[in-house]
């Protein structure tokens, strides 16, 4: 096991891919895109900023629509549920990049889906010209194909963009034995490889991306997004959360 009750410094990345799931955006068992919320998020991203990391933001859309779930209905088809899941972090992204832009942080929407009203399209060396000038950039409609979740676009975009590390924003403050609300003794791993993650099916994050991230040897961190200015304290090299990597 890979726990370790160590506190060290990690090394201080200078790209992340910043990984936000659709919830991060409502309530507390809401639904849609709460303004408190959103304030928090910006402020976060406006802190970590001044960490001197470049940021790249992948959205979820699961706030507003679940293309998954629709999907089992029967009533629509898989495809189309999952183009409406992406069109639903269009709106979470174009919601955070007016948020963004109100507290004075510099930002851009790519899509993946032309969506030229609002957002530029995705195309990996404009992507990373906003990124060499300080820009925020904020990552919307996944791959802009079916059947891939978000997290298999995090790690997409993570490769395609030479990110030091992938962030994954959660509830909970890392990788656990075991579900920590069921089971009482489990316990927080602090690193974890990615060998690991998948013969324990931990659960952490799909196949797909963490297969992915294992062989373009992209360090993934999962850590409680709740937990103020723990964004800032990733990219200032702050021991938090759990990271996943090839080898401890």
């Amino acid at each position: 096991m890979s726990q370790s009750a160590q506190t060290t410094k990690r090394t201080p990345p200078k790209r992340v891919l910043l990984k936000l799931s659709g919830e991060a955006f409502c309530a507390p068992d809401g639904f849609g895109i709460d303004t408190k919320e959103l304030g928090i998020i910006a402020n976060e991203v406006l802190e970590a900023t001044k960490a001197g990391a470049q940021i790249a933001i992948v959205v979820g859309g699961g706030n507003i629509i679940r293309g998954a779930e629709l999907a089992k209905s029967g009533d629509i088809q898989q495809a189309t549920a999952d183009y409406m899941g992406m069109l639903g972090t269009v709106m979470n992204a174009a919601a955070l990049k007016e948020k963004l832009d109100s507290i004075g942080v510099d930002s851009r929407v790519l899509s993946a889906l032309d969506i030229r009203a609002i957002a530029e399209p995705f195309i990996r060396n404009r992507a990373i010209r906003h990124l060499n000038k300080g820009r925020v950039v904020i990552l919307a409609a996944g791959t802009g194909n079916p059947f891939f979740t978000t997290d298999t676009c995090a790690a997409l975009r993570a490769t395609e963009l030479d990110c030091d590390v992938l962030l994954k924003a959660t509830k909970v403050d890392g990788v656990y034995t075991a579900d920590p609300k069921k089971d009482p003794t489990a316990t927080r791993y602090t690193n974890l490889t990615f060998t690991e993650a998948i013969e324990k099916q931990l659960g952490v994050m799909d196949m797909t991306a963490l297969t992915m991230c294992q062989e373009r040897n992209i360090p993934v961190l999962v850590f409680d997004f709740k937990n103020l200015g723990n964004i800032r304290r990733v990219i200032e090299g702050e021991e938090i959360g759990t990271l996943m990597s090839v080898e401890q």
